[in-house]
């Protein structure tokens, strides 16, 4: 026994010192992620900069940013930057609830890949089966082909409404079968292309997808969630529910515009919730990823059969597959609702994941902070835009000197500035500046965006941006 005594305290010191080394080790690698964010955009043979996370949030005027991250299926840390409400003083924590945007629309179809494997509905049947409170409208895109769920979860069956503004506090919030024939802040959703036949980005496919739930189940979506998918999967302090119930009102955070100004009531209300209304936490959302990658990468049942997340992690069209995007090396979703952005990030082939929320209209520090996370991990799949500048004497820059025509937007004009080209109008917030990477091709100086113009006979006639094409008209 005397012998045992000073043995077990070996042991309890050996212990105690290898937790504070793993300890240390963490905070360096926090730390160099912390101090290690770069820009999205870079330019070749431009010196790239390392920003500190703090810094970077006042120097954007973003006011809070919080961050989860799994590794080997455990949450390895959880952090919170910056303020949840200035005029409160209240800081992000990893308790911190933010807004997840259209990150909501993986969650949710978990539970229509939960009712397809207990056979209550079938992926491939027409969603008008299993609607009972509302019915969409056939018409002669749905002759020979339907919208059913699956093509609702890969946004292929040629729905309306991509996406929704949200309410504030004081309107009159509509049901989901008012806001699916147009009677809230959106169009209707309806069938506009044969089903099928190609992809288009719907939120409104997946508020088709809610009410087709809550008709199967009789019970209220958020209730629905809560007790299938939430609570099973961990996330006892997430909700579905619009608007944010009270009892979470002091940790939530306040979403504001990119000008900094405060969103009206603090943060908007979604009745649209499958496509744009959970309310989570980083440290919360992250378990989704845990649960999904652990049956991807074991290949063992768990909340879903291994078949169906095999099936559910398949790219289709457009890279997406049955709820969340799926590229080479990763899968996951991107949130964008009015004061908040998110993005989640699971990996195919690491057993890392990453979920990283904002309070603002700019998300841009997202990226910056991936880039530095895939750095210190070393993960594939998250690169910056890199561009070439190919200068160009003044004389060929007077050849696309003029004003331009948007006929969806206005009028803008080019002009000569820096050896470069500054494009404003009043549809822009302010003037930007392009520089050249070839003869006929420049981009947007602060976010690698393409201006693609037309020359004919020496001069530009028209420019290609995005999906807007403008005419010189001067």
């Amino acid at each position: 026994m005397k012998t045992f005594i000073p043995i077990l305290l070996l042991l309890l010191l050996a212990s105690c010192t290898q937790t504070k080394k793993n300890n240390k080790l963490l905070d360096e690698k926090i730390a160099r992620i912390e101090n290690g964010l770069q820009p999205n955009l870079q330019i070749k043979g431009d010196s790239i900069p390392n920003y500190n996370i703090e810094e970077r949030l006042k120097e954007l005027g973003i006011p809070g940013v919080s961050i989860a991250v799994i590794n080997n299926g455990e949450i390895e840390w959880a952090k919170g930057y910056g303020m949840a409400d200035s005029l409160e003083n209240r800081s992000v924590t990893s308790e911190t609830m933010f807004l997840a945007g259209s990150i909501s629309k993986p969650v949710a179809a978990l539970r229509a890949h939960q009712l397809a494997e207990q056979k209550l509905i079938n992926l491939d049947s027409n969603v008008n089966n299993y609607l009972s409170s509302w019915k969409l409208p056939e018409n002669s895109f749905t002759e020979k082909e339907k919208v059913t769920t699956r093509r609702i979860l890969n946004h292929t069956a040629g729905l309306t409404v991509w996406g929704f503004p949200g309410y504030d506090k004081g309107d009159a919030i509509p049901s989901v079968a008012d806001v699916l024939d147009g009677k809230g802040n959106t169009d209707s959703v309806r069938v506009y292309k044969e089903p099928g036949e190609s992809w288009m980005y719907s939120g409104g496919g997946y508020t088709i997808m809610q009410l087709m739930i809550t008709d199967v189940e009789e019970k209220p979506f958020a209730e629905i969630m809560q007790s299938n998918v939430l609570d099973p999967m961990g996330m006892t302090l997430s909700t579905f529910e619009n608007p944010l119930p009270q009892k979470f009102h002091s940790i939530a955070a306040t979403g504001y515009r990119a000008s900094g100004e405060e969103v009206e009531g603090k943060w908007p209300i979604y009745p649209e919730t499958a496509a744009a209304g959970l309310w989570t936490t980083p440290s919360q959302l992250i378990l989704w990823a845990k649960e999904i990658q652990k049956i991807q990468q074991s290949q063992l049942d768990g909340l879903l059969k291994t078949e169906t997340v095999n099936e559910m992690l398949t790219a289709g069209m457009n890279g997406h597959g049955l709820g969340p995007g799926v590229n080479e090396y990763t899968y996951g979703h991107g949130g964008a609702d009015e004061g908040f952005r998110a993005r989640l990030v699971a990996w195919k082939e690491h057993p890392v994941a990453v979920v990283i929320m904002v309070n603002s209209d700019n998300g841009s520090i997202i990226q910056e902070i991936l880039l530095s996370l895939a750095k210190e991990y070393n993960l594939p799949g998250i690169d910056p835009k890199t561009r070439v500048v190919k200068t160009q004497t003044e004389e060929q820059l007077k050849r696309f000197v003029g004003k331009y025509n948007f006929p969806e937007l206005g009028d803008s004009e080019i002009r000569i500035k820096n050896n470069a080209l500054e494009v404003s109008a009043n549809f822009l917030d302010d003037p930007i500046l392009i520089l050249p990477e070839s003869d006929s091709i420049f981009f947007d100086k602060t976010d690698g965006e393409y201006f693609t113009f037309i020359i004919n006979e020496g001069k530009a006639q028209s420019i290609k941006v995005q999906r807007f094409n403008a005419t010189r008209i001067e």
